[in-house]
């Protein structure tokens, strides 16, 4: 116990070190370091929820929900507030759909529960349909993306990308029977009358 707590001391020494240095540093060539420090705030509150998850064990998988959330926001507020692009909310918001997936998946893989992974993947995947739709959206078709070369090309490679994806999927792996979409039977169940 003494020296997990000399242990986390000593971390939390150096992190308060490390900030300090960063503000001096700050003051002495006139930089703004809060302006774009205050994002990595958000990431590690949410990174406060994991740590809760692993020391609350294997019931507290659920933490890992609202922890994705919020770190997801955070560097989603990140990219914005280090290109000034403030513009993505537009369409940034479908990554928190996005990171609740990822939660959900975190929380099936620590939680030992296959059927939730299954679900957050595919929360996943349709939050990042959602991105790649709502962006293509809003740079191309409304302008976002209006001098910016590398957007105007990326942003039409990523649906070549995705719908390429897609075609070849459903062409080599096809539809899944409806069988296979149907919940497994439990042989012991008995019914009344039997």
């Amino acid at each position: 116990m003494i020296d997990q707590r000399n242990r986390s001391g000593a971390v939390l020494g150096v992190i308060l070190v490390g900030m300090g240095v960063l503000a001096l540093f700050g003051q002495f060539i006139n930089f703004d370091i809060g302006h774009f420090l205050w994002p990595f705030l958000v990431i590690a509150f949410g990174g406060l929820f994991f740590v809760g998850m692993v020391a609350g064990g294997r019931s507290s998988g659920g933490l890992a929900i609202p922890g994705s959330i919020i770190m997801m926001i955070g560097l989603i507020l990140l990219f914005q507030n280090t290109f000034g692009y403030w513009e993505t909310w537009s369409y940034a918001w479908t990554l928190i759909l996005t990171a609740v997936g990822i939660g959900i998946v975190i929380h099936g893989y620590w939680s030992g529960m296959e059927d939730l992974k299954r679900k957050g993947w595919r929360l996943v995947r349709l939050g990042l349909l959602f991105f790649l739709i709502f962006g293509a959206f809003f740079e191309l078709v409304l302008g976002f993306a209006r001098g910016n070369l590398a957007a105007q090309i990326l942003w039409p490679l990523a649906l070549i990308g995705v719908g390429l994806y897609l075609f070849v999927s459903r062409l080599l792996f096809g539809n899944h029977s409806a069988s296979e979409s149907l919940p497994p039977q439990d042989d012991n169940i008995t019914t009344q009358g039997m």
